[in-house]
């Protein structure tokens, strides 16, 4: 997790230290010397206990890693790939020698993310404030709106329906529960018929396959509810909670949910004629008012009310 030991290694052909082989003018390189990389390995050592589990990845390289991924607007699994194809990403992040393997697992980001905490995010984004010094202490500032885009599909009830189906199917299969029925032939076929929900012609057909959906989520709903262990039963109490809320909301009504495993995305529609309706949640950001830098961004959260 800290900073190696200096160990005294033999000199390659090309020089001792990965630093040594790269251009030490390259805007990366002067942007990690001015980090304060120690600061985040004091700050972030609480998150860890000695002793247990396998060796820990540096700190420094997991920091690194998600201002990489910032700076470049790359996704986990992105991001790590490129770490291992450029050298200047590695010295970026404090390592010596060239390594031809991922730092890690693209999960160990989120799982890092977890760890820190938003305290600990938010720490990594006022050292990246600090670093622009009197330019980011300006008085007019601007403060503007935006969405931030959920990773889900265009949400439909046919496709939650199924969703919530395959779900319990699994959650009954894992637990070993004898089901009366799956319906599992008989979703594939109500599949088909959603598809046409567009169609003048089809649309009775369509809203029909809607309809049996929830009635076949229902039913499997209900049978956990009445079979499964009431340990387990404890444990899928919010998700049972959930999936109540999404067979018997309406296409009107206020608090909707849109997805299953980002319930707390809402609709947001900004007046884009190319883009009439997004799926995310509202942020809020701050910069200043000559130099665009960013002072502050908040999301806009929704409250999920079961």
């Amino acid at each position: 997790m800290l900073k190696a030991t200096e160990q005294h290694q033999q000199t390659s052909f090309f020089g001792s230290d990965l630093i040594d082989q790269l251009d030490p003018k390259d805007p990366l390189l002067l942007l990690s010397n001015a980090i304060p990389w120690q600061e985040f390995e004091k700050d972030f050592i609480g998150e860890y206990t000695q002793g247990i589990g396998r060796p820990s990845i540096p700190i420094r390289v997991m920091v690194g890693l998600l201002i990489l991924k910032q700076l470049e607007n790359l996704s986990d699994e992105r991001v790590v790939l490129a770490w291992k194809q450029n050298p200047y990403y590695q010295a970026f992040c404090g390592i010596k020698n060239f390594h031809n393997q991922l730092p890690c697992h693209a999960t160990e980001l989120v799982h890092f993310r977890k760890r820190i905490g938003a305290k600990g995010v938010e720490k990594i984004f006022v050292m990246s404030v600090k670093l622009h010094d009197k330019k980011a202490e300006e008085s007019i500032v601007n403060v503007d709106t935006t969405v931030q885009e959920k990773a889900i599909t265009y949400p439909t009830d046919g496709k939650l329906a199924i969703k919530i189906i395959n779900r319990l199917n699994k959650l009954a299969k894992g637990n070993n529960i004898a089901q009366r029925r799956t319906f599992v032939k008989e979703v594939k076929s109500l599949r088909i018929n959603l598809r046409f929900f567009r169609h003048v012609k089809k649309r009775a057909k369509a809203v029909k396959a809607i309809k049996r959906l929830r009635t076949i989520a229902g039913v499997l709903l209900r049978e956990l509810e009445r079979k499964l262990p009431q340990l387990i039963a404890d444990k899928q109490t919010e998700n049972f909670a959930l999936y109540q809320k999404v067979l018997t909301q309406k296409k009107h009504d206020s608090d909707k949910v849109y997805s299953l495993h980002e319930p707390q995305a809402y609709c947001v529609a900004k007046g884009k004629d190319h883009k009439p309706y997004e799926y995310g949640a509202k942020a809020s950001i701050v910069t200043t008012s000559t130099g665009n830098i960013i002072l502050s961004a908040v999301s806009h959260e929704k409250i999920l009310l079961m």
